[in-house]
């Protein structure tokens, strides 16, 4: 995590020197806000990557005589083909819709989303994938 770290420091640096020039060069007050929020937000990242990668081992890839074998085995849980991702973004169209149509069909749309954020969060206790 120490390379990831130092690469959120090279672009704090970067959104730092950033700001103040865009500030001077366009005097847009806008842009230099939101660069240096943009300075702050990957600085308070870096730090949060850099006060871990001292508290954690090392994992291969931070190791420079580190070997392919080194980084074997399981890597993490990969969910399987799922259709409610389909439904809830179709949900969320049928909401987006009912803004321009009438405020009927965003109730409608909720009830949809209420059915399929459900479905979606409850797919793994029944059917073909259960636990």
């Amino acid at each position: 995590m120490k390379s990831e770290a130092w690469i959120f420091v090279i672009t704090t640096i970067f959104f730092a020197l950033v700001a103040p020039s865009y500030w001077f060069i366009a005097g847009d007050p806008t842009g230099a806000t939101a660069l240096t929020m943009c300075a702050l937000l990957v600085a308070m990242v870096a730090g949060y990557l850099g006060f871990h990668a001292s508290k954690m081992e090392p994992r291969p890839e931070d190791l420079k005589d580190a070997e392919i074998a080194d980084g074997a085995g399981e890597l993490g849980f990969f969910p399987p083909y799922s259709w409610w991702p389909l439904w809830c973004s179709l949900t969320f169209a049928l909401i987006t819709f009912g803004i321009v149509i009438g405020w009927w069909l965003v109730i409608i749309g909720f009830a949809f989303g209420v059915l399929t954020t459900i479905g979606w969060v409850f797919e793994y206790y029944r059917g073909e994938h259960a636990h």
